[in-house]
């Protein structure tokens, strides 16, 4: 008898499969919008070939991880609580309340040595962004109500603060763009000797393998893998599964809001309205293509900063914006497809066990 197809999840992904598949999806993507570009009546070639010396280029490069830098501090945070199995889709209005913390203690807070200030500075972006997470976090834990639906919704409620403040009364004066007066020069933390990339990478990377080793070395992490596989049987081993939701969705707001921190001390050094421009968004996508691994999260981060710069960089060979941001979201979406299939598997089953 004839059976149907349907997909059926992986037990077990290779590390080989894990390399090769968004390496075929990319190729793909690039393929289908090649063919677009074709039709539209552009040189595929020529904006590849421009993307490309944009990437190799030192000053390309750079750009490419200071636009990757938020996307990392994004992609850690959502990646630390679906570890939980929770899904924290707020990191853009954590980011966001977290750059307001930040940019405020900087210019309108003490007056401090430069070094108590940036660590001043660094608690107010993780405060603001684990304030921001604990709205959504407590009625998670306490009536079980969704954190998808919260943290989503409470986006628009930060960005909408950000905007108020940006175009009132934090607005710079005698300027156009609505953005805070530049921060002090002695609160701006160093480039890397003399490679114009900012010393914030360290504290991304740092905060990478610090998670990764909470992860795998501690009790904490270990609780979370249990809390995450079965609620029931670890409160019947006696943990607390209300303390933990709170406590590891404040701890990846506190991440996101990092984002903010890494903008205000290290790249802008101020902040301007729509700062976070999707980045809460697009670390949901770095988290689950770097398998939730946070030594993986900062590599994909960089791939989508850099896939920003070069969005940005083909407007020069005469591609409209719009068929730019086209090239991104092909790129993305096709990345996503493969992760799906490396996931799940298509299978043929037959017709009498389909049917049981």
């Amino acid at each position: 008898m004839r059976g149907r197809l349907r997909f059926r999840k992986r037990i077990f992904i290779s590390p080989l499969r894990r390399v090769l598949t968004p390496i075929v999806f990319v190729l793909l993507a690039l393929v289908f919008c090649g063919i677009f570009l074709t039709i539209v009546g552009f040189d595929p070639f020529a904006v590849y070939g421009k993307m490309v010396r944009t990437i190799c280029s030192s000053k390309g490069f750079v750009r490419s991880i200071e636009a990757g830098i938020p996307l990392m501090f994004t992609g850690l945070a959502v990646a630390f609580g679906y570890r939980m199995n929770l899904n924290n889709i707020g990191a853009d209005g954590q980011y966001t309340l977290g750059a307001i913390f930040c940019v405020g203690f900087a210019l309108y807070g003490p007056p401090l040595p430069p070094v108590l200030k940036l660590i001043g500075m660094f608690l107010a972006a993780m405060i603001g962004g684990a304030a921001a997470a604990f709205i959504a976090a407590f009625p998670r834990a306490k009536w079980g109500v969704s954190e998808t639906i919260l943290t989503m919704m409470l986006n628009y409620v930060f960005i909408y603060v950000l905007d108020y403040l940006m175009y009132g009364p934090w607005k710079e004066k005698n300027q156009m763009v609505a953005q805070t007066p530049s921060i002090d020069k002695a609160y701006w933390l160093p480039d890397l000797g003399s490679s114009k990339i900012n010393s914030v990478l360290i504290i991304v990377l740092v905060l990478a393998v610090l998670l990764y080793f909470f992860h795998t070395r501690t009790t904490g992490g270990y609780q979370m893998e249990v809390i995450c596989r079965s609620p029931e049987a670890a409160r019947y081993a006696g943990m607390s599964v209300a303390k933990h939701t709170i406590l590891v969705l404040c701890a990846s707001g506190a991440i996101a809001g990092l984002a903010g921190f890494a903008q205000v001390a290290g790249i802008l050094h101020r902040t301007q309205a729509n700062l976070s421009n999707g980045a809460g968004y697009t670390g949901i996508v770095i988290a689950f293509l770097a398998g939730l691994n946070p030594l993986v999260v900062p590599l994909v981060g960089f791939l989508f900063g850099a896939l920003q710069i070069t969005a940005i960089s083909v407007q020069m060979t005469g591609v409209p914006s719009q068929v730019a941001t086209m090239i991104q979201g092909s790129i993305m979406l096709f990345v996503v497809a493969g992760e799906f299939f490396n996931r799940y598997e298509l299978v043929r089953v037959e017709a009498h066990k389909a049917k049981s």
